[in-house]
């Protein structure tokens, strides 16, 4: 399972962002990220910052590392990204002898198996410092995606609240929840679609997150 979604993202590495992110559906998906994460880091002053799973470098101008297991894809952020401190590793073995203020990591747990999500979890628990925080997201159990046979890994990875506040433990306090892609653009045209991203935003602060097809959960460090 692991080498074919390596493969996967060697192969799609130099038109991943264009492949996922450049038609309607993806920027939709990405101004959300974006919005939440300019929100959340504006009043921060956190010097060591790490995008764990940063692919091609989309996010990586939130962060001072980066790391990924393509060399594909980490060797394209390096190129987009000079200055920031990349490389090569796993979500449960993370290749800095740092202590993180912050970690954040996204499109990632959807691939992986819900043992593999503790590990990544006990991972982060080790390179955050003393109230360090760890921001995911995650397919929503209420929402999830049909997949294809030929990639059942993708999306395969699904959580409620409940399950998620379980797995956190008592190394965990969850300080936030925020949804992702309320509405399903993916049947609107695509001229209209942008006109419903700000409301989508604001409904995904509200009660009516529980029906996003995505969380992004805050966790602090017990």
């Amino acid at each position: 399972m692991k080498n074919s979604i390596h493969e996967y993202y060697d192969q799609l590495a130099e038109s991943y962002e264009e492949n996922r992110f450049g038609n309607s559906y993806g920027r939709y998906i990405d101004e959300q990220e974006n919005v939440f994460l300019h929100s959340f880091f504006k009043d921060k002053n956190y010097s060591k910052v790490l995008d764990l799973g940063c692919g091609t470098g989309r996010l990586l101008k939130f962060a001072s590392h980066g790391t990924d297991f393509s060399e594909k894809m980490l060797r394209i952020a390096k190129e987009k990204n000079p200055g920031k401190l990349t490389a090569v590793g796993e979500i449960s073995k993370i290749p800095f002898d740092v202590v993180f203020d912050c970690i954040f990591c996204f499109h990632v747990i959807m691939h992986q198996t819900k043992e593999e999500t503790i590990k990544f979890l006990d991972e982060c628990f080790q390179k955050l410092d003393h109230h360090g925080i760890l921001i995911f997201d995650y397919p929503t159990k209420t929402r999830r995606k049909t997949v294809s046979p030929q990639q059942d890994w993708h999306a395969g990875n699904t959580f409620t609240a409940s399950e998620i506040s379980i797995v956190s433990g008592e190394k965990w306090i969850i300080r936030n929840t925020t949804g992702i892609l309320l509405f399903p653009v993916h049947r609107l045209p695509k001229s209209i679609r942008k006109l419903f991203l700000p409301l989508d935003i604001l409904l995904c602060r509200t009660f009516l997150k529980k029906w996003a097809s995505y969380h992004i959960v805050v966790l602090e460090k017990k």
